[in-house]
């Protein structure tokens, strides 16, 4: 039986819906899957009455196919094309490779998940020395034959430049000398006459570059362009597009043939793009631009910068009538924000595609929620329409009003574009992406500075702070992918002249240089020189209504890990319901304290370790009276000290110098030397001979603490078993701080948490001494504090054990860096920049490049292993203590992939930085709507 690997659009439909009905979510993604976005889209469309230039789709198997059989079309292939395609000819009454009615296609990828930019697309194939006659001949007027030429000089440089490799640049030298000799700017002011001049110049060029002609048959072109799309699922561009937003590389991309409708034929022509919601802020308004006398990739090129939707009205009232109609039937049909290609040839519009539209997160929550509240969808689905991960980018800066009008004022405004794409950026101008991406890589702040950018740019893009170009609109590559990724980017500012070859730009009279510091502001599209000073992040009340119904159906609570009073009331504003990790080493960093924590490592004895540890009590007591207070009524787990000690003291290679300096000044001095015009050199040695002294004893104490392994050596609980006064010091500073703010009238709740233990006894013999303390200070104070004792499951012995351990623990916190780290052997510090990253991009293997790992363990919990053990240790812990509380506290606590995980194996709560706090809370409400089973 022959394998279908085509299906003309009205066919594809009805493939998934053999009785023509609507299609459920279900269904929609299976055609999806085999289609591609672009090709399901076109084919649902096409079914339910929109006017959709007729086509065919190659489905995304038959891309599997290709790279299967080594870059090679399959056999067969071009044969079902041709028999799909004489359909769509025997329907237009035109036929490719025709001079007399010619047809010509538009070739485009379609994934199941859009990648806009990503992949490649030719238009106007067909186009020949022969069948460019006969396009012109169709009409006798001057404008006609002038856009057939434009078409098929269009053709050859994007076949050219997709399929046969010839840089850009190339095309576009061609094209300048013609304006230059016909003393115009822009490509509309060019006659019939002048494109027949650019087109023998093309096909030179391709000559020159390739040694052969530029093909003139038809239905080879047709062959090469498919080929051209599926070899462009595995770009540069195109894979890192994938590994950033975790697209599968496996899915593989559909090919859509479409029959041309022409938006360069004549005023009455044009083509554009338009979103039935707002993407950058989400309001209920069309949205969008569109060009006359122009070809759908000049909207998006960034070569013209395009007019508002608006102004469609006033130009052809009767197509935008029925755009408004079209467009709102379409959004009405897909529940969901739209982004919409179309046509208009000569007054007649036609639709070319219908997708999801890319949103910022500010969009993507406020469509989300009013979708939700004018009953277009329930609530479960808004909830289900953000990506948790996108909510940090309502986190992004803004800038200080009065600041910014300081600036104003001062005349540091350069130049206002478009503002396309929302928040505030600070940065050193670049003006190359492999500049930004080299820097950024360093942790320099810059702003990519381009006249447009393409999908080549996008290594640039990701690191950037924010981004500018001085052409295109709010449709351009650079507006899409940086609301895409939330960040700011400025488009359209043509006032701004760029010398890449100089790196200058200049504006406003000054010229600026790589390395000058800009401002921008995607919101309003300002630019300002120098730096200027950022606000608070505001909030939205969208997202404050999205997460109250996130939080109705959680099973999962949220805790922040927080170390002092402003992070806890910060992590409570943000919705957590505790804090399930305070780390207590980070309350002696602070220069007072580090000098009295030196001073008690260093004591030769234990009266004077205890006078320190005395005076750190104190200290330790106020800020736990801080943080109990804006947990009022909140659980908060307190890890006791877990670094080891030598980590609170100078770097031993650093001490080694300072002592050798010292003893090579010492030695000069009592040697007479003097310097020029100096006092006695021999006045100063005793000084530096006291403070030899006191840098060999710290030199030797570092000694003495130092280990081949520290991250495995005297640290956590193993400290606090034989040095035990540190942790009994840091539990009556958390008892006393929970006895004096709960005698104020607030409910405290600690949870003591030891780390590091891999064996029960460890924790046993910890918790008697501790426990002993609380008591203690709670019988002198006269309050009881409900509280808590329980250890990090963070060793793999622990969690293989977790039911002995249970015995004496009433609750587990999983430390899932430690954990990682010691499940896989990686040192957290070394890993990332020595191999993981090979792991993760890909390593040789007998020539072809695999990868060792999917996702970063560090980032995304390792369910198969790392998971495996927590399910021990979950499973072991209930065994013995049924209620036993069970949370992560590790960096994996926001992350999404792992909040599933965490809430498929019945934990109580995740706990991370405040800021990842409201994307937790999304993401429990998404994995409860998952239906995944919950272990108990």
């Amino acid at each position: 039986m022959k394998q279908i690997r085509t299906f003309l659009f009205t066919e594809a439909f009805r493939h998934f819906s053999p009785e023509g009905s609507a299609i459920d979510s279900v269904t929609r993604d299976a055609m999806k899957e085999l289609l591609g976005g672009k090709g399901a889209g076109l084919a649902e469309m096409g079914a339910s009455g929109v006017n959709v230039p007729p086509g065919l789709t190659i489905t995304t198997t038959t891309c599997h196919e290709y790279y299967d059989q080594g870059g090679r079309l399959p056999d067969g292939l071009m044969e079902q094309v041709r028999e799909k395609l004489a359909v769509v000819e025997g329907q237009l009454s035109r036929r490719l490779g025709d001079p007399s009615a010619p047809l010509l296609l538009s070739v485009r990828s379609g994934a199941k998940f859009s990648m806009p930019g990503m992949m490649d697309t030719i238009l106007n194939l067909g186009l020949n020395d022969e069948t460019v006659l006969g396009l012109a001949a169709l009409s006798d007027t001057p404008e006609h034959r002038r856009f057939a030429w434009d078409s098929y000089r269009r053709f050859i440089q994007m076949f050219g430049n997709v399929v046969l490799d010839i840089e850009k640049e190339a095309f576009e030298h061609e094209l300048s000398a013609v304006k230059a000799h016909a003393q115009v700017k822009l490509d509309s002011e060019l006659g019939a006459e002048d494109f027949v001049s650019v087109v023998d110049r093309y096909k030179r060029l391709v000559r020159e570059k390739t040694g052969g002609d530029f093909p003139q048959d038809t239905s080879e072109q047709l062959a090469m362009a498919i080929e051209a799309v599926f070899r462009s699922w595995n770009n540069p561009r195109a894979i890192f597009y994938r590994d950033l937003n975790k697209i599968d590389h496996d899915l593989g991309t559909a090919v859509t043939v479409q029959s041309m409708v022409f938006g360069n034929l004549d005023d009455k022509s044009g083509t554009g793009v338009c979103f039935t919601r707002n993407p950058a802020t989400g309001a209920r308004e069309l949205y969008g631009e569109y060009l006359t006398r122009a070809q759908g990739e000049d909207v998006v090129a960034g070569i013209r910068t395009p007019r508002k939707i608006a102004e469609l009205a006033q130009e052809m009232p009767a197509v935008n009538a029925e755009l408004l109609e079209t467009i709102a039937r379409l959004e009405h049909h897909y529940r969901d924000l739209q982004d919409i290609e179309f046509t208009i040839e000569q007054g007649r519009l036609y639709i070319l595609q219908t997708r999801s539209g890319k949103r910022n997160a500010t969009s993507a929550v406020r469509v989300a929620v009013e979708m939700a509240q004018e009953g277009i969808i329930t609530r479960e689905e808004a909830i289900g329409r953000v990506d948790p991960r996108d909510l940090i980018q309502l986190l992004l800066p803004s800038f200080d009003i009065k600041a910014k009008a300081r600036a104003k004022d001062d005349g540091r405004l350069l130049a206002t574009g478009l503002n396309a794409s929302p928040g505030a950026a600070i940065g050193e101008i670049v003006f190359d992406p492999d500049t930004a991406a080299e820097r950024g890589a360093r942790g320099d702040k810059v702003i990519l500075v381009r006249e447009e950018t393409c999908p080549d740019d996008i290594h640039g893009m990701v690191p950037a702070q924010g981004i500018v170009t001085a052409r295109g609109g709010m449709t351009s590559h650079a507006a899409v992918v940086a609301r895409g990724m939330g960040k700011p980017c400025v488009a359209g500012c043509e006032t701004f002249k760029i010398d890449v070859h100089a790196r200058t730009l200049s504006v406003a009279g000054k010229v600026f240089r790589d390395g000058d510091v800009i401002s921008i502001d995607g919101a309003t599209g300002e630019i300002f020189a120098g730096s200027i000073d950022t606000a608070e992040i505001a909030g939205s009340e969208h997202l404050d209504l999205l997460l109250s119904w996130a939080d109705e159906l959680q099973g999962l609570g949220v805790r922040a890990n927080a170390d002092t009073p402003e992070d806890a009331r910060l992590a409570r504003d943000f919705g957590a319901v505790g804090i399930g990790l305070c780390r207590t080493e980070h309350m002696f960093m602070a220069q007072e304290r580090l000098a009295v924590m030196q001073r008690m490592i260093l004591a030769d004895d234990k009266a004077s370790r205890q006078a320190a540890l005395d005076e750190l009590l104190p200290m330790q007591r106020a800020d736990f009276v801080g943080i109990f207070e804006a947990m009022d009524g909140l659980p908060v787990t307190i890890r006791l000290l877990d670094p080891p000690l030598h980590e609170f003291l100078p770097r031993l290679e650093e001490l080694i110098e300072e002592v050798a300096t010292l003893k090579a000044a010492i030695k000069y001095k009592r040697s007479g030397g003097r310097k020029a015009g100096s006092s006695n050199s021999t006045s100063k040695a005793p000084k530096l001979e006291v403070q030899l002294a006191e840098r060999q004893a710290l030199l030797a104490k570092v000694r003495d603490l130092s280990e081949s392994n520290p991250m495995m050596g005297r640290r956590g609980c193993r400290l606090g078993l034989v040095d035990a006064e540190i942790n009994v010091m840091q539990v009556r500073a958390i008892f006393e701080a929970a006895c004096d703010v709960q005698s104020r009238g607030a409910r405290v709740l600690p949870e003591i948490m030891i780390p590091l233990v891999g064996h029960v006894n460890e924790l046993a013999f910890a918790r008697a001494v501790l426990e002993k303390t609380a008591l203690e200070v709670m019988s002198e104070r006269g309050v009881n504090v409900e509280y808590k004792f329980g250890t990090m499951i963070e060793v793999p012995r622990a969690a293989l054990t977790a039911d002995e351990i249970a015995q004496h623990a009433e609750f587990f916190s999983f430390g899932t860096n430690d954990l990682t780290q010691m499940t896989f052997g990686f040192s957290r510090d070394d890993a990332e920049g020595k191999f993981l990253n090979h792991y993760l991009e890909g390593i040789d293997v007998l020539g072809e490049k695999k990868r060792v790992l999917k996702d970063n363990p560090f980032a995304q919990l390792d369910v198969g292993g790392v998971g495996k053990l927590m399910r021990l240790a979950a499973d072991g812990g209930r065994s013995v203590r049924p209620g036993i509380k069970l949370g992560i506290c590790g960096e994996h606590g926001g992350d999404p992939a792992s909040i599933a995980f965490a809430y498929e194996l019945g934990l109580n709560y995740v706990s991370c930085s405040p800021y990842r706090v409201p994307i937790a809370r999304l993401a429990a409400a998404q994995a409860r709507l998952s239906g995944g089973q919950r272990d108990r």
